[in-house]
């Protein structure tokens, strides 16, 4: 059911009423393409934009590709284009690549999916995409064909309100699950495999780092079920205020997606040397909807990637950078996620998968660590 709801003077909601649709023309019934399309003035400062697509290959290869308007972190600029491709092999190798690009270089409609950025390109139509990059000596070739239907939770726009201003962060998912065929070399070598894959959208309206403390996110195909969870803790002038999403479906249909019936815990949190940063062992999503129960658990075991923004923010902005204390970072896990089905507390199913995903993005000052 759709409410209508006092506007916070200061605080963090998921804006989901009748006006909330009507004022950002979304049909509250379901996804339409034009939300996949450009979403912003990529001059505009302070805007930014991505699009990511990420994969488990079935021969144990990882693969993430972004497509950016600019650095999310430091969104003041005008149109500062770049794609970043992150491979790790099934023999240990990994490989990280960037490619800056000329404002010149970038074009992206705003009817649908299809964003160039140089010879990179990345489109789609809800359905089945096309994702085709190469930096260096690293090319992907990739289509997605979704097997959930296209999903955003509520609006999609998350509001973060102060002294009377909401300010925006908006998150829209393409393809919460689909089957990839993929083609990737490095160096001249050529691979082709297949797998599971996710596509979403991102974009705002204001500085990440302004709004948000920090992010877990995760997706995952574990035995029937495709979820994504996502635990949101905004910055210190909102409260440190926490809002979660949930979206999890069986067999392509969704049994879960109500963000505010799920309690979330960490455990086992200690300090990642190279960024600094708390990091959890263990992440806990714990559904609950009268007699039905989730538990969602992530245990980390490796860290696939760690990114200090400092170290990425173009040579003029550096010393400013340092001056404002700014340490943002990014890191990205792999380990096992096990789901759990509970009915009437009774355990009725029980799934593991071996090659789950996840991140955290870590904007804030770092805080003390907490259980």
């Amino acid at each position: 059911m759709i409410t209508t709801s006092v506007r916070p003077a200061t605080g963090v909601r998921l804006a989901s009423d009748s006006a909330d649709f009507a004022r950002l023309g979304l049909n509250p019934l379901r996804a339409e393409v034009f939300e996949d399309g450009l979403r912003t003035d990529p001059n505009r400062r302070g805007s930014y934009e991505w699009w990511y697509f990420d994969a488990n290959l079935d021969n144990g290869a990882k693969l993430v590709v972004g497509f950016y308007t600019k650095n999310p972190a430091t969104p003041n600029t005008r149109l500062a284009p770049f794609v970043t491709i992150n491979l790790d092999l099934p023999d240990g190798r990994s490989f990280e690549k960037t490619f800056a690009a000329d404002a010149t270089q970038f074009s992206a409609s705003a009817e649908g999916c299809d964003v160039r950025i140089g010879e990179n390109r990345f489109s789609g139509d809800l359905q089945t995409y096309r994702v085709a990059a190469s930096i260096e000596n690293v090319t992907v070739t990739v289509t997605l064909a979704g097997t959930v239907p296209a999903w955003r939770p509520a609006t999609g726009y998350e509001m973060f309100a102060r002294n009377g201003v909401e300010k925006t962060f908006a998150w829209f998912v393409a393809v919460p699950n689909g089957r990839v065929e993929a083609e990737y070399s490095v160096d001249g070598q050529v691979e082709r495999a297949t797998g599971i894959g996710y596509h979403d959208h991102n974009w705002g309206d204001a500085p990440m780092r302004e709004l948000m403390h920090n992010w877990y996110w995760g997706r995952a195909q574990v035995g029937p079920y495709s979820l994504i969870a996502a635990h949101i803790t905004a910055e210190k002038a909102y409260g440190y205020e926490p809002l979660t999403i949930l979206h999890l479906a069986r067999d392509g249909v969704v049994v879960a997606d109500d963000g505010t019936k799920v309690a979330v815990s960490t455990d086992r949190i200690g300090i990642d040397v190279s960024t600094g940063k708390p990091v959890a062992d263990a992440l806990t999503y714990d559904y609950r909807a009268g007699p039905d129960r989730f538990t969602i658990t992530f245990e980390r075991e490796q860290t696939l990637l760690r990114t200090r923004f400092i170290d990425v923010v173009p040579p003029a902005a550096k010393v400013l950078a340092r001056l404002m204390r700014f340490d943002a970072a990014y890191l990205r896990f792999a380990g096992t996620l096990v789901l759990r089905r509970y009915l009437d507390d009774v355990l009725v199913e029980e799934h593991t998968e071996t090659k789950a995903l996840w991140e955290l993005m870590y904007l804030g000052r770092t805080r003390a660590l907490e259980s």
